[in-house]
């Protein structure tokens, strides 16, 4: 059996059904600049990886939202590749409610620290989809979360 080609009704289908799934929706925002995820409507919980159901509750609806693309560090680790600078990975927590791995640019991996206010921004590689990066924002400012606690 031969692969679907571009014109083929099973092609154009997967493409479509691609195209309209939670993540090809999200890939869509991205190529746009805009970081987007999901929040439950009847919790108001923000939802992310982009899915078709709230996890936990199964809830369906989920509607979507744009980031304002600010956040905060909340975890790091430094992988070390023989002959190459260190790379960083980290946990961050969106000001929205929602946390994504993903890593720093733009700064030493070893100057990356928890704590720090990070600017998301769409790295688009020469071959695969895109996706989010990060880079500092000026001094460890407070999260408008902290800010909110008493």
């Amino acid at each position: 059996m031969s692969r679907p080609q571009a014109g083929d009704y099973a092609y154009d289908s997967l493409n479509r059904l691609a195209e309209e799934s939670p993540y090809g929706r999200y890939l869509a925002f991205l190529e746009q600049g805009k970081l987007a995820f999901q929040r439950e409507p009847e919790t108001g919980r923000a939802v992310f990886y982009p899915r078709v159901t709230a996890p936990g509750t199964g809830a369906c609806g989920l509607a979507w939202e744009i980031s304002a693309g600010t956040g905060t560090v909340h975890a790091i680790t430094t992988i070390h590749y023989r002959g190459e600078a260190p790379l960083n990975v980290s946990l961050i927590d969106m000001d929205e409610g929602f946390r994504l791995m993903s890593r720093v640019e733009g700064t030493p991996a070893s100057e990356v620290r928890i704590g720090m206010r990070v600017r998301m921004r769409v790295h688009r590689p020469d071959e695969g989809p895109p996706y989010p990066v990060f880079d500092v924002d000026g001094p460890d400012s407070p999260s408008p979360r902290e800010e909110r606690e008493p």
